[in-house]
This record gives C-alpha cells, sequence and structure tokens, in this order.
C-alpha cells in the first residue's frame, strides 16, 4: 500500500490539492489554536493550513513521497510542521495529549476502523475536538474519489459508535460536488462528523 500512495504522490501536482478540505477550513478557525494531530495526513495541505493558524501541528503518513511534499509545501507557507512516517497501527503520541484531531478522508479496512478510531479518539484531551470527513458507503459506484472496497467507507452508525463516549457527535450525510486536486473531483457521497471528547 505505501507504494501505492508514493507512486501517487511522487508527481510534482499534488494529488488532492494545495488548498485544505472545505470542512477543515470552516471548522478549525472556531477552535483555540492548540495541538492538533493529522492522521493519514498526505502531502500536508491540513496540516499546513492548521500551522498558518498557529496551531503546534503533528501529521503522520506511511508514505515518505507524502512527507516529502507536506513539508515542501510547509516551507511554502513559512511555517514548520511536525511530520512522522509511521501507520494507524505503529503510530504512538501521549494519551490526552491532543485539542484536535482531523480525519480527511483517512479511511481503513472495516475490521480495524473502530480500533484505530479508539486509539486517536485516546489521544485526545477531554473537551478537545475530532473533525471527519469521508466517503459513504454509497459512493462505491462512483469514480469521483475514494476506495472501491466497500469496507473501508464509512457509515453514519458505525461512526457514532466508534465514538460513542464522546460528549456529543453530530453526523451529516450528503452529495457534495468535490474540486480536490485530480482524484476528489466531481459528485460524491460524503459524510461529515464533529465531535466533542
Amino acid at each position: 500500500m505505501n507504494n501505492f500512495w508514493n507512486e501517487r504522490y511522487s508527481e510534482t501536482e499534488y494529488a488532492y490539492g494545495e488548498t485544505p478540505n472545505e470542512f477543515v477550513k470552516r471548522e478549525l478557525p472556531n477552535l483555540q489554536p492548540g495541538k492538533v494531530l493529522f492522521p493519514a495526513e498526505g502531502e500536508g495541505r491540513n496540516a499546513v493550513f492548521a500551522a498558518t493558524l498557529g496551531w503546534n501541528v503533528t501529521a503522520f503518513d506511511p508514505s515518505s513521497e507524502g512527507q516529502r511534499k507536506a513539508l515542501i509545501l510547509a516551507d511554502k507557507h513559512n511555517v514548520s510542521i511536525n511530520y512522522l512516517i509511521t501507520d494507524y497501527s505503529n503510530a504512538n503520541f501521549e494519551i490526552e495529549h491532543f485539542d484536535c484531531i482531523c480525519l480527511t478522508y483517512a479511511h481503513m479496512p472495516g475490521n480495524m476502523r473502530n480500533k484505530v478510531h479508539q486509539k486517536l479518539a485516546a489521544y485526545l484531551k477531554p473537551g478537545g475536538t475530532i473533525i471527519l470527513e469521508g466517503f459513504s458507503k454509497e459512493q462505491i459506484n462512483r469514480n469521483t474519489g475514494g476506495p472501491k472496497d466497500i469496507s473501508f467507507l464509512f457509515d453514519e452508525k458505525e461512526l457514532k459508535n466508534d465514538f460513542k463516549n464522546f460528549s456529543s457527535i453530530t453526523t451529516h450525510k450528503s452529495d457534495l460536488e468535490l474540486d480536490e486536486g485530480l482524484y476528489h473531483r466531481g459528485l460524491a457521497s460524503i459524510i461529515r462528523l464533529k465531535g466533542i471528547k
């Protein structure tokens, strides 16, 4: 899988663009800057955006090409980010360390999802915020982005269960016209989630 992402990110152009995801762009400025974690961050568009807002940014992804592109983008915007090359299984952070966690199209096999989401949630401080956007299961027959294995795609009920111990969780599923680089383009079925631990 790392070879797939390294190949995708090896191009000069940014696969999903250089600007942040619209949901992150809308929600993150409403929070007091602190420590934020970006799992599966790819080429760094959201992490760099957070850094420009004054957040202390940590990101991780298994792709070395993703890290390379993210650090180039950070330099372009005169900010610094802490970007680690690791995956969900090997990521290890201090419990209750982050004020916010942003999961943007951070898909994984269905049999890993609940465990990974609960692991990441443990890194969030009480009162901290999770911001998530990803493809719903209805995206499976569309060619506008996302995994082609339906187990990787999201369901509102499953996501709410993953974060059921949070003090509040809101989800919204909708069809959205995506314009994020080369690979998220066109009408897509997405789910947005915001939660307070």
